[in-house]
């Protein structure tokens, strides 16, 4: 008896209905008949023609419900575990877009003193899933190789203070075996840098955009040991100016015309421009030395040294760069000059001028002596680039100015900045997963829209932090003193002003509320280089021009 006519749907969902109506025609057209696709597509549709309510489920949906609702999918099953076998959630879906609001701007406040704008420490949660080379590794080990900045007492009394969390569970034995998807929470006392007092001056603010001019010393957003003292969070707290779009960034040290979009149309309508190089930058900056007057042409390549301390030098193996200076004034002993970068380079600028033996007066890593006696000009450094970031250090640290650098004792890596255990996938899995975990940031590119170049955080082991946190760390009464703290927010925001100081808490296991730091001058925060001018194909955007750069001026 021949096959009863199967009556095929006019319009097929998507997803695997399709991909079967496709199997099914492959196999016939070897064969050469077209009765043979009726038949195999048949032997598809019959079961899903069945369906209670006589038609086909779209994708994603449950079966009919008695009242002709679609009930939800059931939720999926726990794998059974094997005895003593630790069970690990799935991965959170976390969402996208702007990840700073009110909860975080309200995490601690300002105060001002001595012409700094300073943080009041407050209680922080660095989160992370597990990274893939971490996998198998006990947390003790990863500690111990990966994050050196504290001894390994430190993280053994944070673990009984109950401030480190695997999955959202406290963690009662560091030699707990980490697995896939294990998400890792550390809470800590932290302290940030101080930054100028100078406010942030709004250029220009309209229905698509912010413009400010950023002053010296403040990073564009997040990263590193800078959190609230940024500009993203300057405007969000002082400004009610939330959930804006980088547009490009600047350079901490450099300051100057910054944008930001209110929404992501513009910022993705402005960067085309940008990647399209339609967007015209004008740079002025004081150098050392009589400049040339005629126009100089730089077309040197650039290689980045090391994105942790944030240096770069002149290298045949680099990018390509070209950088266009012209000398604006003379005063017998500095030159200020217009700069016109046409790439955007990891401190593009600042090296350019650097190898043509007129460094920005004031910079505090391309006009040091660490460079050798002719400071790196015409790319002569006689040093191997480890051997320049010891000397880089070195400098600061005899200087104590370490903070200038955006760095502390606990940033300092003991080797080339763990190159056995990076892996630039891991880092970006890391920094997807948790939008609001900062990386390290004092090589943010100078001109470049949102950057060229990733930023790998390799915490490092350093002597004199170990040591003073091995001792604070012997007396258990220090521990008893923070178990008993049940409010790890009570120094967060207990003045709730931004003009007075206020008495902070100490936190019985923060080595930085042990120690006294000299505070930099408010002259140590200026770089001589502002960003003067952004010009694109609708709109154009500039600042006055800063005091240091007049004809007239003296230091």
């Amino acid at each position: 008896m021949p096959t009863p006519p199967t009556v095929l749907p006019d319009k097929l969902p998507p997803g695997p209905y399709v991909a079967a109506r496709r199997r099914a025609v492959f196999r016939a057209g070897r064969c050469g008949t077209g009765a043979r696709v009726a038949r195999n597509w048949a032997r598809v549709a019959r079961p899903l023609l069945a369906r209670p309510g006589g038609g086909m489920a779209e994708p994603g949906q449950g079966r009919a419900g008695p009242g002709g609702e679609g009930e939800a999918a059931p939720a999926p099953k726990k794998r059974r575990l094997g005895g003593g076998e630790r069970y690990v959630p799935p991965p959170r879906k976390l969402s996208t877009g702007v990840s700073f609001g009110p909860a975080h701007f309200a995490e601690t406040s300002y105060y001002f003193e001595g012409g700094l704008r300073k943080v009041r420490p407050y209680y922080f949660d660095f989160r992370t899933y597990c990274k893939g080379r971490w996998v198998g590794r006990s947390l003790l080990h990863v500690f111990s190789t990966e994050f050196r900045a504290q001894p390994l007492a430190y993280y053994r009394a944070a673990a009984r203070a109950g401030r480190l969390r695997l999955n959202e569970e406290p963690v009662r034995d560091l030699d707990i075996v980490l697995k896939n998807n294990d998400f890792l929470r550390n809470t800590v006392h932290r302290h940030e840098p101080p930054v100028t007092a100078q406010p942030i001056q709004i250029l220009v603010e309209d229905d698509e955009v912010v413009v400010v001019d950023k002053p010296s010393s403040l990073p564009v957003h997040p990263c590193g040991r800078f959190r609230h003292n940024t500009v993203i969070f300057i405007l969000g707290k002082e400004h009610d100016l939330k959930e804006l779009h980088t547009i490009h960034r600047l350079d901490r040290m450099t300051s100057g015309v910054l944008m930001f979009a209110k929404t992501a149309e513009v910022s993705k309508r402005i960067d085309e421009q940008v990647r399209e190089r339609q967007l015209e930058k004008e740079y002025v900056c004081r150098v050392v030395g009589k400049f040339p007057e005629h126009e100089v042409v730089c077309e040197e390549p650039i290689l980045v040294v090391s994105y942790k301390v944030g240096v770069c030098r002149v290298d045949p193996k680099g990018k390509f760069c070209k950088t266009i200076f012209q000398r604006l004034s003379y005063n017998g002993k500095t030159s200020v000059v217009k700069c016109l970068p046409r790439t955007g380079r990891t401190h593009q600028i600042r090296v350019h001028l650097q190898y043509l033996g007129h460094p920005i007066v004031n910079d505090p890593i391309y006009n040091m002596e660490a460079w050798g006696p002719h400071r790196g000009k015409g790319g002569k450094i006689d040093k191997t680039d480890e051997e320049l970031l010891k000397a880089l250090v070195e400098e600061h640290r005899s200087k104590q100015s370490l903070d200038v650098l955006g760095i502390s004792e606990e940033d300092l890596s003991s080797s080339a900045e763990n190159k056995d255990c990076g892996n630039s996938s891991d880092r970006t899995e890391s920094a997807q997963a948790d939008p609001v975990n900062e990386s390290s940031c004092p090589a943010e590119d100078t001109e470049d829209p949102k950057g060229d170049a990733e930023d790998p955080k390799g915490d490092a082991k350093d002597p004199e932090g170990n040591d003073v946190a091995a001792c604070l760390l012997n007396s258990d009464s220090d521990l008893e003193t923070l178990e008993k703290n049940k409010e790890l927010g009570s120094c967060e925001n207990r003045e709730g002003q931004t003009g007075e100081k206020g008495s902070e808490e100490k936190d019985p296991l923060c080595v930085e509320c042990k120690i006294t730091r000299r505070d930099p001058s408010p002259k140590e925060l200026v770089m001589f280089l502002h960003a003067l001018r952004y010009k694109g194909a609708e709109f154009e955007y500039c600042s006055k021009m800063p005091e240091w750069a007049m004809e007239d001026w003296e230091e």
